[in-house]
């Protein structure tokens, strides 16, 4: 039977024979400076020490309103240049903000080395720190392009782990992969992970795959939904100013939602979140009492938000977001006002019907636990997001500051502007 100790030194040389066959192409980088737009430019963070290396990054939620959280090894500087304790102290304070809801990790193992990789015994020391808390709304851990130092550490850690965690690991040999599981757009992929995943692909038996680009989209039903502008459902739905997906589920979760603890938090089962998106694209009726979980119709408004071609708060509003933290505390409500009395019509009427409704959830905190703050965290990358590229880390604080107001000061910032077409919740 071999030892822990036979693994120990096995995935050691493993990993050294991967380095061997990697002559070129390193990633790890010689200094400390982090990816382009990562939380390093932030020297006010707690871990700024940690966090200009863009180790650990927070990018959208995946398919189904589950928060993703990214680990990237190529990111790892040289050891002695990482304190492996402040990593991991890092990684517990990302998590905390997110480990009431329901989330993905995704680890980045391309670009793990004899001189940046943290040692067994840290491993140990990390999962089981992991307690509960941490692993119990852990909906699936990806792991890309695993190889065999992979899975000898997975045999070392084997009777440590339970058969439930267990079943949370996914093996994924190509980013293609990711497409059917994770907004793809969203993800922050460092170009080091994009340049192996090209010469995985190139390698493969036959040449290379055609490059992991989703087809064209067959054109809208009439009916469509999800992935369709605002515009488009207006015009297939009577001039219906609140599309029925935000109406239904909104109203739904008014009556029998608003004392649920944790809504907006809680994932749903994914294939009942498919088959109540294919009812409402085909024109169907849905009747949400047919599924006894309130937390359907809260996963269906996420989900239709997140799949608009464009945010609900447009694309222009993003830059202004960003810049609101150079704004005094005492003048951001003002701001914000200024930010969403200047979108258009339509969509000013939407959002103000969304988020009278959030405000209405944060009412009831006391018992849904769900503040203004906490509502923020997960509807705020679901309302604005940039037009190219994914959401850094650093970018989260602005717009979760943003959202929060929206929420918490919905009078002042809504107040003024009446179109004649609003409708209420």
């Amino acid at each position: 039977m071999t030892s822990a100790w036979d693994l120990e030194q096995l995935a050691e040389i493993e990993l050294e024979k991967e380095e061997e066959e990697e002559e070129d192409g390193r990633c790890v980088p010689d200094g400390p400076a982090p990816p382009s737009g990562g939380a390093g430019a932030d020297v006010s963070h707690p871990y700024y020490d940690v966090a200009r290396h863009g180790i650990i990054q927070v990018s959208g939620d995946d398919n189904y309103g589950r928060k993703l959280i990214i680990f990237s090894s190529c990111c790892l500087p040289p050891s002695h240049q990482l304190n492996h304790r402040r990593l991991l102290e890092y990684l517990k304070f990302t998590l905390d903000q997110y480990v009431e809801m329901d989330y993905i990790l995704v680890y980045f193992h391309h670009g793990l080395r004899s001189s940046n990789k943290p040692s067994v015994k840290w491993l140990r020391e990390a999962y089981s720190e992991f307690d509960r808390k941490y692993k119990k709304n852990l909906k699936t851990l990806y792991v890309v392009h695993p190889t065999n130092f992979i899975r000898i550490i997975w045999n070392i850690f084997k009777p440590l782990i339970s058969h439930k965690f267990g079943k949370k690991l996914k093996y994924v040999n190509y980013l293609a992969e990711l497409r059917d599981h994770l907004n793809y757009e969203q993800l922050i992929v460092p170009p080091d992970v994009l340049r192996h995943d090209e010469k995985l692909r190139a390698a493969q038996k036959g040449g290379a795959p055609p490059p992991g680009r989703t087809p064209p989209p067959r054109p809208p039903l009439p009916t469509q939904q999800f992935g369709v502008s605002l515009q488009y459902i207006r015009e297939k739905n009577r001039e219906a100013v609140v599309p029925p997906v935000v109406h239904q589920t909104v109203s739904y979760l008014k009556l029998k939602g608003l004392w649920t603890e944790g809504i907006f938090r809680r994932s749903a089962r994914v294939q009942l979140i498919k088959d109540v998106q294919k009812l409402y694209n085909l024109g169907k009726p849905v009747n949400f009492d047919e599924y006894d979980d309130v937390h359907v119709p809260a996963v269906i408004l996420k989900t239709f938000l997140r799949e608009l071609p464009e945010p609900l708060l447009t694309f222009r509003v993003y830059s202004h977001v960003q810049q609101l933290l150079d704004v005094e505390s005492s003048l951001r409500v003002s701001r914000c006002k200024q930010i969403v009395e200047s979108l258009p019509e339509h969509n000013f009427i939407v959002t103000k019907y969304l988020l009278c409704f959030l405000h209405m959830v944060s009412q009831e905190s006391i018992v849904n636990k769900m503040s203004p703050s906490n509502l923020a965290c997960v509807f705020g990358v679901n309302l604005v997001w940039p037009r190219h590229g994914s959401i850094s880390l650093s970018a989260l604080t602005p717009i979760n500051i943003f959202t929060e107001i929206l929420i918490e000061h919905f009078d002042a910032v809504f107040g003024s502007r009446c179109p004649s077409g609003q409708v209420t919740p």
